[in-house]
C-alpha cells in the first residue's frame, strides 16, 4: 500500500506547480498593486476591487449569465430526449451512439469552433458549392448574439447528454413495470417515475454546461467575432494588456462559483454516479 501511495507523489508536484503555485500568485495579484508580474514594489490595495463596478464588468456578468442559461436551456431541452433514446437502446446501440457523441469532443475546441464560425461567415465554402448548382443560401450571422449561443451548444450539448443517460441507464427497469400493473400510463411513468429518478444527472448535466458557458472565451470570443463582451473575455483583455490584477480578482471569483458548484454536485451526487 505504501508502494502504491508513493506512485502518487508526481501527480501531487503536477497539481502543486500547475494548480496551487497560479492559484496563490492570482490571489497575490487580485489583492495588490504591482507592475505586470513584478512582486518587487507590490503594495497591499483594495483598489482592484473598483472593476467590479465598471460598466464592462456589469455587462460581461449580464452577457454570461443571459448566454449561459440560454444554452443551458436549450442544451436541456435538446439533450434529454436524446439522453432517453439513447438510454433505452441495447447495449451495443448505446454504446455507438455514445462513442459516435463523444467523438466531437476528442478534438480540439478552438478547430470545431473556428469551423462553426466560418460555416456561418458570409462567403464561405458551403455558399460556393451550392452557388454552383444555382442556390443562393447564406447564414452570415457571425459576430451576434445567436451565434455565440449555437456555439456554445454545439460544444457542450455531450456534457448535458452524457450524465442524464447514465443516470437513466442505472434506472431499476422493475420501477417501469411497477408502475404500469398500478395503472400507469407511459406519459405518467416518465413524469412520475423517469423524470424524478434522473434529476441528480439534470443537476449535473445543467452545471456542467453552465460552468464553461458562463466563464468560456474561446467560443464567445470566436464565434461573437470579438463583439460580444463576457467574464471571459473581459479575463482575456485584462490579461493581453498586462493588467494581470484586474484579470486575476475576476478568475478567482469564477473560481469560488466553480468549487461552489463542485460542492453542490458532490451533495446531489454523493456516489459519482453522473460523473462515469
Amino acid at each position: 500500500m505504501n508502494k502504491l501511495k508513493k506512485l502518487s507523489i508526481p501527480y501531487l508536484v503536477v497539481l502543486l506547480l500547475f494548480i496551487a503555485v497560479p492559484m496563490v500568485v492570482m490571489i497575490a495579484l487580485a489583492f495588490t498593486e504591482t507592475e505586470g508580474l513584478n512582486f518587487t514594489n507590490a503594495t497591499f490595495t483594495w483598489a482592484n476591487f473598483e472593476a467590479l463596478g465598471e460598466y464592462s464588468f456589469i455587462m460581461g456578468v449580464w452577457n454570461s449569465l443571459m448566454y449561459a442559461s440560454l444554452a443551458t436551456i436549450i442544451c436541456l431541452i435538446i439533450g434529454y430526449p436524446l439522453a432517453y433514446i439513447f438510454s433505452r437502446f441495447k447495449t451495443k446501440s448505446g454504446f455507438m451512439f455514445t462513442l459516435l457523441l463523444v467523438l466531437p469532443m476528442w478534438s480540439n475546441i478552438l478547430l470545431r469552433t473556428n469551423a462553426l464560425a466560418y460555416f456561418f461567415s458570409e462567403n464561405n465554402m458551403v455558399t460556393e458549392l451550392l452557388s454552383e448548382i444555382g442556390i443562393v443560401w447564406s447564414l452570415p450571422i457571425k459576430g451576434t448574439g445567436l451565434s455565440v449561443v449555437i456555439g456554445l451548444i454545439m460544444v457542450y450539448l455531450p456534457f448535458m447528454i452524457l450524465p442524464i443517460s447514465t443516470v437513466l441507464e442505472k434506472i431499476d427497469t422493475s420501477l417501469y413495470d411497477a408502475s404500469s400493473d398500478l395503472g400507469g400510463d407511459p406519459i405518467r411513468t416518465f413524469f412520475k417515475v423517469t423524470i424524478p429518478l434522473s434529476m441528480k444527472g439534470v443537476t449535473t448535466g445543467i452545471i456542467l454546461v453552465f460552468l464553461p458557458c458562463f466563464s468560456g472565451f474561446a467560443v464567445p470570443q470566436i464565434m461573437g467575432n470579438g463583439n460580444i463582451v463576457m467574464l471571459g473575455t473581459i479575463i482575456e483583455g485584462d490579461f493581453i494588456y498586462m493588467d494581470y490584477n484586474s484579470g486575476s480578482l475576476i478568475a478567482i471569483l469564477i473560481v469560488f462559483v466553480i468549487i461552489a458548484a463542485l460542492l453542490v454536485i458532490s451533495k446531489v451526487d454523493k456516489e459519482g454516479e453522473t460523473l462515469l
